[in-house]
């Protein structure tokens, strides 16, 4: 078998090519013991993306927004499990160590966004930031992306909607609370395990679960709604967790609790397996036989109204125990909704108009 390879802070072991390339390649062992030596730290690619849109829309029955945003293509916290993996396959790139590596990112974002939200047809909804890939993940300290988008939409009094792992949302705090103040800001913070050795392993590079229940903490104190996203909930690996999640989420004053179940579409399959076999083999025909148990018999099911929660007795009890807890806590109810009345667009060219100010 190929040696794993293992960097230090990247989730995936291996890095095969898209499926839709054409070529492929594999290591091989000379002779000389090549294999062997301590690979070196693998650096980040920053790629610039050149779309000319920012705002996405969809009309999925299973998402609760119509529209989102994804500053970011790729993901440095390497969460193995990552459902936007595949992705990168569109890009002539691996879903594993290049998802991680390869990151491309829209520096025009903030112009692209003032833009779309000046077009004379558009309607003000809520907009979805962190659905796909992480707007707060390690790259955003440096390149601001998600802080010059939030200044858009609070110049232009624009709901939002954001989840994240990463405490660097607090740095923004200046820009939420006011927000938040007129119902235009709400906040999950995804916590999938409380056990630190597992999130190593498993999100490499995002915050450790006890610093993200302390941002949870901080935005509520701020006035911020916020709650938590138990995303993705993994059977076996992480579900005796979930009861001591919501609980340690609701003391640190989460106002909602969330959860979807583990889904491994396409590459991610391979390489959560990949992973599992590598880090906790003892574990991992049982927690593969769970999945497969909660998703008719595949690893991955995209059906409406199955692919938050899945399917099956093994799911219907992660749901029993979901309902159950939340209800014991007063979490059902769900964040506030977000106001859309008081959208006001921006001029072109950056000036916002004078009714703003009436």
């Amino acid at each position: 078998m190929p040696k794993p390879m293992i960097y230090k802070g990247r989730g995936s072991l291996s890095n095969a090519a898209g499926r839709f390339e054409k070529q492929s390649s594999h290591t091989e062992d000379d002779g000389w013991g090549s294999l062997d030596a301590e690979l070196p730290p693998l650096a980040t690619e920053v790629i610039t993306d050149s779309s000319r849109s920012l705002i996405t829309y969809n009309d999925s029955p299973d998402l609760p927004f119509d529209r989102s945003i994804n500053p970011y293509r790729g993901c440095e916290h390497g969460c193995i499990y990552c459902f936007a993996r595949p992705s990168h396959a569109y890009l002539g790139y691996s879903a594993g160590l290049d998802f991680e590596t390869k990151i491309l990112i829209k520096p025009n974002a903030a112009p692209l966004l003032r833009d779309e939200l000046c077009k004379r047809n558009y309607r003000c909804a809520p907009l979805a930031l962190g659905t796909n890939t992480d707007p707060y993940q390690p790259l955003e300290r440096q390149q601001r992306l998600m802080r010059r988008i939030l200044e858009v939409l609070a110049e232009t009094h624009h709901p939002v909607s954001i989840v994240t792992k990463s405490a660097l949302i607090e740095r923004d705090l200046d820009i939420l609370a006011p927000m938040a103040e007129q119902g235009l800001a709400t906040v999950y913070l995804s916590i999938t395990t409380l056990d630190r050795s597992l999130t190593r392993n498993l999100e490499p590079r995002a915050a450790a679960p006890q610093r993200r229940l302390e941002t949870l903490a901080r935005l509520r104190k701020a006035g911020v709604p916020a709650g938590v996203m138990i995303a993705p909930l993994i059977p076996v690996l992480t579900d005796p967790d979930l009861e001591t999640i919501v609980s340690a989420a609701q003391a640190a004053g989460a106002l909602s609790a969330e959860y979807i179940l583990l889904r491994l579409p396409l590459e991610v399959a391979d390489l959560f397996e990949e992973w599992l076999r590598r880090h906790y083999p003892l574990k991992a025909e049982h927690v593969m036989k769970r999945i497969r148990d909660s998703r008719a018999g595949k690893t991955n099911d995209a059906a409406f109204h199955q692919r938050q929660s899945g399917s099956g007795l093994y799911a219907d009890l992660l749901a029993q125990r979901f309902r159950l807890i939340c209800r014991k806590l007063g979490l059902s109810s769900g964040l506030p909704p977000l106001a859309t009345h008081l959208f006001r667009k921006p001029e072109a060219g950056g000036q916002m108009s004078f009714d703003f100010f009436d």
